[in-house]
């Protein structure tokens, strides 16, 4: 147990968690016959699970404060109410749409923040008064389900980055792969190339940091180590970019390469990782989680603090709203149904403390992807419905009883 400490350091929870996704990956991979990772399903498991990734992030804050948000689901169909309404009825430009919705966000969010905060309202019941409010005025907006948006619109979250390098050929056609395969395609050139960046910026990211540790006399691991993660966090970038390459003509949707979400998703997740790990705020939201009094004691503004982490939770849910309106196309008051419930299985699952003061944007991410291939795993082995929410269900308890058990033996020893 030593020797897996030492090779993993301190995020031995965290690698646990990622080891979990890969097993559940090649467990649906063999029960679908391979057509879980096939790259329309790869593309469509981003598509489908982006509004849970985007809701983790600022989840992931409001639960680490020791705070929760039951609201997200119903302000999410709210905004895309207003948001729909304003392109349905008044033909308004879908940028300025997406402008207000962004807006109406963050007041949504000073809304619930306020009380927070300021009023000492305790945000379970600020949020499950909102969960109802938005609700309302959802239904309120949307009387009826509006459809026929801009097609610039809808491309948010069904649009492709186009070709610019054309195709690439498929260097494992006929050793490694058989010809007739679906994975033997000519690959798109320009995913090819966002994977390598990818690749060449995480092995960046990690010389840095190491040399910064050095540089501060900091304890840092073994070489080898540093350069064995980099590895096989690059394998893994690298299988998703082979998968999502493939020219697939004749498959619904027809995948083109990179979906415009997956860069905004992956520049939301750079943007939080370094906001909850380098800046002060994010050293604010840990310290205030991990103990409200001694943070005080210590000068944190606590009230702009939470104000502030709804506010996030707010913006960010107006992007979830966005991107669920513009995937389905059509704007209703019954969207958004468990989304918070989602968000919030996904930050458990992905190792976020219960009790607040512990959790990293990575291991909501993987959270979320475990929540989003259950989903997609069981539906493709055409499991009933009922039966994939007990499964969720399932998975979220034995997360946070593994996440209390560990805290208890932690206490103990």
């Amino acid at each position: 147990m030593n020797a897996i400490k030492d090779l993993f350091g301190k995020n031995l929870r965290q690698y646990g968690i990622m080891l979990a996704l890969v097993v559940i990956v090649i467990v649906f991979a063999a029960i679908t016959h391979g057509k879980l990772v096939q790259p329309n399903n790869v593309a469509a498991l981003i598509g489908q699970n982006a509004y849970v990734l985007v809701l983790a992030l600022g989840m992931l804050m409001v639960i680490i404060a020791g705070h929760i948000d039951l609201s997200v689901g119903s302000v999410v169909a709210f905004i895309g109410a207003v948001v729909g309404y304003m392109m349905y009825t008044w033909h308004v430009p879908w940028g300025l749409a997406v402008l207000a919705g962004l807006a109406i966000g963050l007041v949504v969010g000073a809304w619930h923040g306020f009380w927070v905060a300021f009023v000492k309202i305790p945000a379970f019941v600020v949020t499950l008064a909102g969960m109802l409010l938005f609700r309302g005025l959802a239904q309120v907006v949307a009387t009826r389900t509006m459809a026929g948006f801009p097609q610039g619109f809808n491309d948010i979250s069904n649009g492709f980055i186009p070709g610019f390098f054309g195709a690439v050929p498929n260097p494992f056609v006929g050793w490694l792969i058989p010809s007739d395969s679906v994975f033997a395609r000519d690959l798109d050139g320009v995913t090819v190339a966002i994977g390598l960046l990818a690749v060449l910026g995480l092995g960046f990211q990690a010389w840095r940091s190491r040399r910064s540790q050095l540089q501060h006399g900091l304890l840092v691991g073994p070489l080898f180590m540093t350069v064995l993660r980099w590895v096989l966090l690059s394998l893994a970038i690298l299988l998703v970019t082979f998968v999502l390459s493939m020219n697939t003509p004749g498959a619904t949707p027809i995948l083109r390469g990179t979906p415009f979400l997956l860069i905004l998703l992956g520049a939301l997740i750079l943007v939080y990782s370094f906001v909850t790990s380098r800046t002060v705020f994010g050293r604010h939201v840990y310290a205030i989680g991990g103990n409200r009094n001694a943070a005080l004691l210590s000068g944190v503004n606590t009230v702009k603090t939470d104000f502030l982490i709804f506010v996030n939770m707010g913006f960010l849910t107006a992007v979830a709203a966005i991107i669920s309106t513009s995937r389905a196309g059509a704007a209703t008051a019954l969207a958004g149904q468990n989304y918070e419930l989602d968000a919030i299985a996904s930050c458990f699952i992905g190792g976020t403390a219960v009790t607040g003061g512990v959790g990293r944007v990575s291991g909501a991410m993987v959270g979320a992807l475990i929540m989003g291939v259950l989903n997609m795993g069981l539906s493709i082995a055409n499991v009933n419905s009922s039966w994939q929410l007990a499964v969720k269900g399932l998975v979220l308890l034995v997360a946070v009883t593994l996440d209390l058990v560990s805290k208890r033996r932690a206490t103990v020893g």
